[in-house]
């Protein structure tokens, strides 16, 4: 974290070392800093971002976007932003996705509040008076993770360097689909960005590009994009794919777990993009349903987790040492660690998208995301993952609009079509791997989704594959 304020601290203008609010550094502070007084400022301002009252306040732009957004509904013939928006998604309407958010729901919300209490009683040991605050949650629950699983996030990072972790990505995705990675030098928009020639059995498949640094003028987050999507029509183009993240810079640059599965998550999209194999640009690589588009992604980190990738890739930036074997043990097993936690901020952010986009537009957002909230029953420690005055995903454009559940409904997938290797007895399984790609990755939008999952796995999976994995 000190290496990390001290990067950011060097940008221009920083005037020395500065905790950001780039989720890259806010919530390593929020975990580590003892100072109950200095992780409330932060998670305040955290929080706050887009609702200061200033130039830059949201909460006026984000009522006019979701009355726009109703009124164009309305105009089309929709009941509500809602249903014109999942009509041609997997879930087709407001309530197959409420149905699904609310089964996780309740689990999710007991399972915080039992953690909930072992939190507040290790808050109390420390002498500290009240309730448990959203500035203690992440501190008390990394304190516990250690006791418990032995595992302290200071000492994981080293065995995470960046570099290490896109060698992972690339080296499962040679093993998986046969690509090659060759690093080009060539001239790119930013100097931290660089880029590869992608091919397979000698032949030009695509461009990757990987800007991956945290800086100031780059909106926080992590996505893929493409500068050239692939298609047919008219002669064979090849795609030109980014991935960004916002990683903090150091020397080197060592990541948490959590920052390596964001790595292989947007290398899971990029894959969709590069193995894309369609005609027409339209509906080459990600331009499939909202609520299909994450399965890639989310499907490509669960071979961080294979034993054998870690043990190839996780090795100490120093050293070169593998990870000793029992600290990867603890680290797999702790892999559902805080799952209460995560899923409630989860599905608190995407039930309030829902509701914002369901009949009549609230003339206050802030009051309705309240208002759900307090129904819902949210504990008092957690809060929204995404506050609406900086809900990017939501306000940003059309793309996730009433769309943020899609994350959950592709790990209903995600979870049954990892489990189709683990059938095969081999994580990279050559055969399962080349229907996965024929079926999902090389189709794009070229058939209904549930069809192509299907023609992949045979079936629809349940969500009880969710809440298993969690």
């Amino acid at each position: 974290v000190v290496a990390a304020a001290r990067a950011a601290g060097a940008e221009p203008g920083a005037g020395g070392p500065v905790v950001t609010l780039s989720r890259s550094l806010i919530v390593p502070f929020l975990q580590f800093s003892p100072r109950r007084e200095a992780r409330e400022r932060a998670w305040r301002a955290w929080g706050a971002r887009g609702a200061n009252g200033n130039d830059f306040d949201n909460r006026a732009i984000a009522a006019e976007i979701l009355a726009l957004r109703a009124e164009r509904a309305l105009l089309l013939g929709y009941a509500s932003f809602a249903d014109y928006k999942l009509e041609p998604e997997m879930a087709k309407t407001p309530a197959a996705v409420r149905d699904l958010l609310e089964r996780v729901w309740a689990p999710a919300k007991a399972q915080a509040e039992a953690d909930a209490v072992v939190l507040s009683a290790m808050m109390a040991a420390d002498g500290v008076n009240g309730p448990l605050e959203p500035w203690d949650w992440r501190y008390y629950s990394e304190t516990r993770r250690q006791a418990e699983h032995d595992l302290d996030e200071a000492a994981l990072k080293p065995y995470f360097s960046l570099d290490a972790m896109i060698a992972a990505a690339f080296d499962c995705a040679k093993r998986l689909f046969g690509l090659e990675f060759r690093a080009l030098d060539v001239a790119l928009y930013h100097p931290d960005a660089r880029a590869w020639e992608v091919t397979r059995d000698g032949a030009h498949l695509a461009v990757f590009i990987g800007d991956y640094f945290a800086r100031g003028s780059k909106r926080s987050g992590a996505w893929c994009s493409a500068f050239r999507r692939q298609r047919k029509l008219g002669g064979e183009v090849r795609p030109v794919v980014v991935n960004v993240c916002n990683f903090a810079k150091g020397e080197p640059t060592l990541l948490s777990f959590d920052d390596a599965r964001t790595l292989f998550h947007e290398f899971g999209h990029a894959l969709h993009q590069m193995l894309s194999d369609v005609t027409y640009g339209f509906i080459s690589g990600t331009s499939v349903a909202r609520d299909f588009v994450e399965l890639p992604s989310q499907l490509f980190e669960h071979w961080l987790e294979v034993p054998q990738v870690l043990e190839r890739h996780a090795r100490h930036w120093q050293s070169g040492a593998p990870m000793p074997a029992d600290m990867r043990q603890r680290l797999l097993a702790a892999a559902t660690y805080d799952q209460g936690f995560a899923t409630v901020e989860f599905v608190a952010s995407a039930l309030v998208d829902l509701a914002f986009h369901e009949g009549v537009a609230p003339a206050d957002p802030m009051v309705m995301q309240a208002e759900v909230l307090a129904q819902l029953g949210i504990p008092r420690a957690i809060g929204m993952r995404h506050a609406t005055p900086h809900f990017a995903h939501v306000f940003s454009s059309d793309g996730y609009a009433c769309g943020y559940y899609s994350y959950m409904w592709s790990e209903v997938m995600d979870a049954d079509a990892f489990a189709a290797f683990i059938e095969a007895g081999d994580a990279f399984d050559p055969t399962v791997a080349a229907r996965l790609e024929r079926c999902i990755l090389s189709a794009g939008g070229s058939d209904e989704a549930e069809a192509l999952y299907r023609a992949f796995r045979g079936r629809m999976p349940g969500v009880e594959a969710l809440l298993k994995g969690r």
